[in-house]
Formats: structure tokens, sequence, C-alpha cells
């Protein structure tokens, strides 16, 4: 008899489009003849999660102006309430539709629903967002940031970053005591992976400190783009000429740093694609470039000489898979942490968004569109080899007593 199919449900929190992309592109590579897949995700983004070879479900997400919001202001990004709410509704689709293996991207309610139900639960996490990475906490952009000068900022937020993790970790261990589970104290990284076992989407050869243990594996970069078509303007610009620069912020990135970005490169001999991400277009647009809502972007890096985006793992994995170096805008603690190794190796540069300006970003596209930037793109380029995800998590699902 042959092996029945292992069922996997999913769980994509909406509250940016990457937690949605990346369980997508991991279905995508899964065989549909052994693996059932169920993905649940926002009505949001649905237009992105919709596959013949998965049934899609509902499932509520906070939404993105809120998320982003709450990280601006430096403020715990789920309350107690949220999280219980959250837990309680995975709880009925975990019964309902009685899965094998549940895997979660930042859904940190199966933390406890997962367990709660006994199932075998498997998350999507960045490595420098586990404590299996050294600890770094650069400071993200904030008010703090933003009132006064950048070292006594970075001073404060040192001092007072523990509080702060204490804060952020206050609902989730109030949650996990009322389920009978320990806490996190005020440690933020566990608060974000704790799961059965870790699936590490990052390019290891960036992160050569981190030592996995026998509860996480490298599956390599989970590369997504919408599935849109190709704007008019595409095959009308495709002639040979100046160089072009892919321009995304994506679904979390600051409005504000479009029109500064655009207005930069006006002056300089590119040409650039820019994507909004579903935003509203910019009122003005240089001759030199051309927008739209959205953009493959595996073709779009393809096509580029360099790349703008948030700094977050999605657009520079997007980059370096085309072999392009990244210029990341950071705003949240993740896209720092996500461009140090970027930088470290010379593909990229990064600048804080509270302190954007003209003047800065032509010193870092200098950097980025060098040929120190270029070999050292190429050169992850060359060792980013997709493992075989399906092989991965055959071992991850063996490992834990999971069989078809």
């Amino acid at each position: 008899m042959p092996a029945r199919r292992l069922k996997l449900l999913m769980f994509a929190e909406g509250v940016t489009l990457a937690h949605v992309a990346r369980p997508v592109a991991l279905a995508r590579l899964l065989d549909p003849a052994r693996y059932e897949i169920v993905l649940a995700c926002t009505p949001r983004y649905a237009r992105f999660a919709t596959d013949a070879r998965w049934r899609r479900v509902d499932l509520n997400s906070v939404a993105p102006a809120d998320f982003n919001d709450r990280l601006a202001r430096g403020a715990p990004v789920y309350s107690h309430e949220t999280l219980a709410r959250y837990a309680a509704e995975d709880a009925a689709l975990i019964a309902a539709e009685r899965p094998d293996v549940v895997v979660g991207d930042f859904r940190l309610s199966l933390s406890v629903s997962a367990r709660v139900a006994r199932v075998p639960y498997l998350a999507i996490a960045n490595a420098y967002w586990t404590p299996l990475a050294p600890p770094r906490y650069p400071m993200p952009v904030l008010p703090l940031s933003r009132a006064l000068p950048l070292p006594l900022a970075r001073t404060l937020f040192a001092i007072g970053r523990p509080i702060a993790f204490h804060q952020h970790c206050g609902p989730m261990n109030r949650l996990r005591r009322a389920h009978g589970l320990p806490g996190f104290g005020n440690d933020l990284r566990r608060a974000y992976s704790d799961c059965d076992h870790l699936l590490l989407p990052d390019v290891p050869a960036l992160f050569p400190q981190v030592q996995l243990g026998e509860h996480a594996s490298w599956i390599g970069p989970l590369a997504w783009a919408p599935p849109v078509s190709l704007p008019d303007w595409w095959s009308e610009t495709a002639s040979p000429g100046l160089p072009w620069v892919y321009v995304t912020l994506g679904s979390s990135g600051p409005t504000e740093a479009l029109p500064v970005v655009l207005g930069t490169l006006a002056d300089m001999p590119v040409r650039v694609m820019a994507s909004t991400a579903g935003g509203s277009l910019p009122v003005r647009v240089p001759p030199n470039a051309w927008i739209a809502p959205y953009l493959p972007g595996d073709q779009a890096a393809a096509r580029s000489n360099w790349m703008v985006c948030n700094g977050g793992s999605m657009g520079t994995q997007q980059a370096l898979v085309a072999g392009a170096p990244v210029l990341g805008l950071a705003t949240n603690m993740d896209q720092f942490l996500n461009m140090e190794p970027l930088v470290a190796a010379g593909a990229g540069a990064v600048l804080r968004t509270d302190c954007l300006n003209p003047q800065m970003l032509r010193a870092a596209v200098e950097t980025v569109q060098s040929e120190l930037a270029k070999t050292a793109a190429l050169r992850i380029q060359a060792i980013l080899e997709q493992p075989s995800v399906e092989s991965a998590l055959e071992r991850v699902l063996a490992r834990i007593g999971v069989t078809g």
C-alpha cells in the first residue's frame, strides 16, 4: 500500500506580506502527491496565497497598519487579548483540520495552541531571531532615535532594552502561564522562535557563528515573487541603455522614503523600476522611473544592477539570488539584523530611515554600485545552492516521529 499523504496545516501571519510569502514559497516546493497542505491566511493576502496545489482557509491577523504603528512606537506588537484570541482560533482550526504537523510563520500563539493540541509544530524563523545566534540588538527607528542625537539615543536604548523586551514578552508569558506552560522571561528571541523544530530560511554562509542543534535545520531562502502580470512599460523599456535599479520598500517600508529615493536617483545615470507593494503611487514620478503597485520581484532583481529595499530577508534574498548588491533602508530591528551580515560580506549597505537624506543616499549608492559590492554579491550568488526543502522536511519529520 502506498504511504498516505501527510497533512500540513500552515499558518501565515498577515502582519506583513513576507510572513505570508514564505509559507506560500514552502508549499510550492512540496509534492502535492505526498503532502496535503492547508494554508491559513488572512483574506487581505488571499490573491497571493491561492493555488490549486493546496486549500486556503481564512485566518484573522492584526492589520499591517496597526502592527507597523506598534513597531514604530516600540510598543508590544501583540496584546494579551489578541494572542488569546489567536490561540483560540488556532485551536479551533487545528481541531477541525486534524493535521499531522503545524507550520507557522510569526504566528506566536502556536507556541501555546499547537502544544495544547499535542501536534508537532515547525516554525519558519530567521536565524538571527533565535537563541542559536549570538545576541545582537541594534537600535531600530523609534521616537527616541528621531528626537535625540543617535549616540545618546543608542545609549538610552541599551539601558532600556531589557525592560522593553520584558514588556514585549509579557503578553506571551501571560498566555503561556494561563495554559500551564513556562514563560520566556524577557528573552524575546525565545518568544519569537519557540517551537518543536526551527526551519531557517537563510543563507548558512552568512551566519557562520550559528551552530545548529537537533531542533533546527537550514532550508535556504524561500524565494517568492507576487504572481502578477508585467506592466505595459516592461517591454517598452527592454532595450539596452542605462543600468537598472529595482526599488521596493515592501509592505512594511516607510511610504515617505520612496519619494526621497526616487528624487535622489532622478539625478543619476540610472533607470528605476519601483514597486509600491500595493500602496498608492507617488504624485510625482521622475522621467527615469517606472512604477507599478506590484512587480514580479525575481524578474525585476534579475534585470537590475543593484537593488533598494527595506532591508528585510525576502527583498535581500531576491537581490542575492540575482547576484545584485542591495541597499537596505531599515526601520525595524529585524531589518537591521538581516542587513548586518550582508554589509559585513561587502554585498550591501544600510541606512536608517529616521535620518534619511539625499546626501546619505548618494554616498550609499556609491558603495552598492561599486565593483567590490558586485563581486561580493556574485560570490554569495555562487554559493546559493537551494537545498532540497522536501528532503530537509522529510528529515525533520522523521526526527520528530512523523511518518506517512
